[in-house]
């Protein structure tokens, strides 16, 4: 079972300095002040470091040399996506450039009229594409485990403004599902990370990177049931200032096509989306923990 626990690390004092520094000095001084950050994690968090270890070394065949100092640039990358990510959303000026493949598909979920779900996962940081989000004029709801520290999550709340995103916190009730069905009857969009789950979560093995590994159901059987559009997105980051957004051709469920076979379907079509985007950007891959686990 994957060790994974629905936590993110980091503190409120972290998010502080950093958004003092970007507002005060720009993006430049908080880059270089992350490079030590990273030194950090690179010499003193191996219980995380040892499986993105495995990941270069293991799954991208990287020598052991290559392997061991792609871990610092995967943290240093990590580092700039969520500075970059606290940029974009709470609407710091910056020069972000992106590119967009896919755009079309979006707005073809909007001009619909019934909504969609958007399946990404953590890798890249889609969130930086907020801007191409905004343009599509409607209301982005993301759906996610309440992992975060409350503090952090407060903090985060005021210094973003909280107003591109609506949280839809994953609930054992599943009053979740209800949210999301509301959102979608009002023709907003749904983000759901599809590579992640907790203990207890039905998943599926799939082969992914050379050996099987378990996915969630529950993103899958959601845009299953719904029966709305959905596409595939990811945003990478390109270099300092620059993102490119991919968002797939939709898949629509037909009225005839088993639930079962359209989750199949999606899942598989994941999976390789997911796979061929790690090739094109290794160091962006940002599960720490042992994402092969039996």
């Amino acid at each position: 079972m994957p060790r994974w626990q629905g936590k993110s690390k980091g503190n409120k004092l972290g998010y502080r300095i950093f958004v003092y520094v970007i507002k005060y000095m720009g993006v430049k001084p908080a880059y270089f002040l992350l490079r030590f950050v990273a030194g950090y994690y690179f010499l003193a968090s191996w219980s995380s470091s040892k499986h993105i270890y495995a990941y270069f070394r293991q799954r991208l065949r990287y020598g052991k040399l290559s392997s061991l100092l792609k871990i610092y640039s995967n943290y240093y990358v990590f580092g700039q996506t969520l500075l970059d990510k606290v940029i974009v959303m709470a609407g710091i000026d910056n020069k972000f450039t992106y590119d967009f493949d896919g755009e079309e598909n979006l707005r073809d979920i909007v001009k619909g009229g019934k909504g969609g779900i958007l399946l990404s996962g953590h890798v890249g940081n889609w969130e930086a594409a907020g801007h191409l989000l905004k343009r599509l004029n409607t209301r982005v709801n993301v759906v996610m485990f309440d992992g975060e520290h409350e503090r952090i999550k407060q903090y985060l709340q005021e210094v973003t403004g909280g107003h591109n995103f609506n949280v839809i916190v994953i609930k054992n009730d599943i009053s979740h599902v209800y949210a999301i069905g509301q959102a979608l009857q009002r023709n907003e969009l749904i983000c759901l990370h599809a590579d992640r789950f907790l203990e207890g979560n039905k998943t599926k093995a799939l082969n992914f990177l050379g050996e099987e590994a378990l996915f969630p159901l529950g993103p899958f059987q959601l845009a299953a049931g719904f029966k709305v559009p959905v596409s595939i997105v990811f945003a990478f980051k390109e270099s300092p200032t620059h993102y490119h957004f991919f968002g797939s051709p939709l898949f629509e469920r037909k009225d005839d096509e088993p639930k079962q076979e359209f989750t199949d379907k999606l899942m598989n079509a994941f999976t390789g989306e997911l796979e061929q985007k790690v090739h094109l950007y290794p160091i962006q891959w940002f599960n720490y923990y042992n994402f092969w686990a039996k």
